[in-house]
């Protein structure tokens, strides 16, 4: 960010490039070490600090010249976390369930002798990645997710520049909607459609909102995409703003996200300094504002009436639609709401085209689904897969099977509100459509994986009791139905 001061402000695609293209000769030319450790929840939470903390610690000891220290989100094989990775011009070595004591032994050998320890290494190679399709998380795990320099290499807010400069509100909205994106975050309603709704409404006062509440049980993708890269966010809460006439929007996250919220707002400063939200944007008569707004971890605020509620400051209760939220929503004005998700591909859609993103997934869901694999399989973590891939490949290739070589069960998709696939439908192409005939929903992405020693009839009266316990008590059906 240093370096970028003494332009304070950006304001056209050639001043971008510029940053971009010095970034990257200014890398690419640097021999020097890099020393890259996962520092998202996941990580954190399996030692990731202690691993930081003995990598300073023996850097210091032994006195090592030209190494860098770097943190980085979630890279998505939390099974294996903490994970270290070293980057030595072009090679990376991947270190998996690293301890302090590992990790001081990696700077000895690996990055004063040059050894690799092979045993440690996970490779590139892995069916866990080799199989996925990342353009979600493509950032994930690879870039300093506090480095707006970085986002910007990355081809981050090229798509809004595009966007402000070269298109009308019109041409974005039409873009959204060739492209056939679905929102990610439960029915897979058309986004542009959506977008199109709110577009038409006369209404000056319009607003954005990013549902970041994500409270299905085993579910942490938006999670983790806020950490490991914010700045895609903030750029496509901004595309949004531009293409309905929203001058303002609002990020509602869960508080028990303290460091997703804690990188969104040091992003969200940075962009602002930069020029990317604020007034003029690229010198532009387009204005955007982003906030965040801290939700208590009610899962009924995860529906979009009731969220609304609660960053009014009101009970987050549903309330009856129509009215729907792009005619009256958020303090009566017309609203879009879309999750982490399906805002975080509308970057690339403007960048690389309508045509483009329908060459991935299917005719009717294009594009790709980030699941949270989680339960009895081997690889839990985050998954990235083109739609229409076989419900067998993600459990088996990339999950690596079930724990104890255990045989599989059901799996569980769409939340509380979900339904479990069972054995004779192992082979299913997961997209919206083929779910919802099985009597599905894909909901925003969790996946638990059981095996023959889980009783369904537990995990039927655990997510009633979920419903149970996290209902608002408005209505009779839900409040003593339910109950009973």
């Amino acid at each position: 960010m240093d370096a970028l001061r003494s332009i304070m402000r950006i304001s056209s695609l050639s001043e971008l490039d510029k940053i971009k293209d010095d970034y990257l000769a200014r890398t690419s030319n640097n021999q020097d070490t890099s020393i890259v450790i996962g520092m998202g929840t996941c990580g954190l939470a399996a030692g990731a600090q202690n691993v930081w903390d003995a990598v300073i610690d023996e850097i210091h000891k032994q006195n090592i010249k030209n190494v860098s220290v770097i943190k980085t989100g979630c890279l998505g094989l939390c099974a294996k976390e903490p994970l270290l990775e070293i980057r030595q011009g072009d090679t990376r070595v991947i270190y998996g369930n690293i301890t302090g004591e590992m990790a001081r032994d990696i700077i000895n050998k690996n990055v004063i002798e040059g050894r690799i320890i092979e045993q440690w290494t996970i490779s590139e190679d892995d069916p866990f990645f080799k199989s996925q399709y990342r353009l979600v998380l493509k950032n994930c795990g690879i870039i300093d997710p506090e480095d707006i320099e970085e986002a910007i290499a990355k081809d981050t807010y090229f798509a809004l520049a595009k966007a402000v400069k070269e298109m009308s509100p019109e041409d974005v909205i039409d873009e959204i909607s060739e492209a056939k994106l679905r929102g990610r975050g439960g029915a897979g309603f058309p986004t542009g459609l959506k977008w199109k709704f709110a577009s038409q409404n006369e209404n000056k006062q319009k607003y954005i909102i990013c549902n970041a509440d994500e409270g299905d049980p085993g579910a942490f993708m938006d999670r983790s995409a806020l950490e490991g890269d914010p700045h895609k966010i903030v750029e496509a809460m901004a595309i949004a703003g531009y293409a309905i006439g929203a001058n303002k929007g609002f990020i509602y996250c869960r508080a028990e996200y303290p460091l997703a919220i804690e990188r969104l707002k040091k992003a969200i400063r940075d962009a602002t300094e930069l020029g990317f939200l604020g007034d003029d944007i690229f010198d532009s008569s387009f204005n955007f504002e982003l906030n965040i707004r801290l939700g208590a971890g009610a899962f009924v605020c995860g529906e979009e009436t009731a969220l609304m509620a609660s960053i009014e400051g009101r009970r987050g209760e549903p309330r009856p639609k129509p009215p729907f939220p792009s005619e009256s929503g958020l303090y009566g004005k017309p609203t879009v709401i879309n999750n982490v998700e399906t805002l975080a591909n509308v970057p690339d859609i403007i960048n690389r085209g309508s045509d483009w993103f329908k060459t991935i997934g299917t005719e009717n869901s294009p594009g790709t689904k980030v699941f949270a694999l989680a339960g009895m399989v081997k690889n839990n973590g985050l998954v990235e897969i083109p739609m229409g891939t076989r419900l067998g490949e993600i459990i088996f290739d990339i999950g690596g099977g079930l724990v104890n070589n255990d045989k599989f069960k059901a799996a569980q998709t769409g939340g509380p509100s979900g339904g479990c696939i069972p054995i004779e439908h192992l082979n299913i192409e997961i997209d919206y459509d083929s779910l919802q005939e099985l009597g599905t929903i894909m909901g925003s992405g969790g996946l638990i994986v059981m095996g023959e020693q889980t009783c369904m009839v537990d995990i039927a009266k655990y997510f009633v009791d979920f419903c149970k316990d996290e209902s608002c008590g408005k209505c009779t059906p839900c409040r003593i139905g339910v109950t009973r």
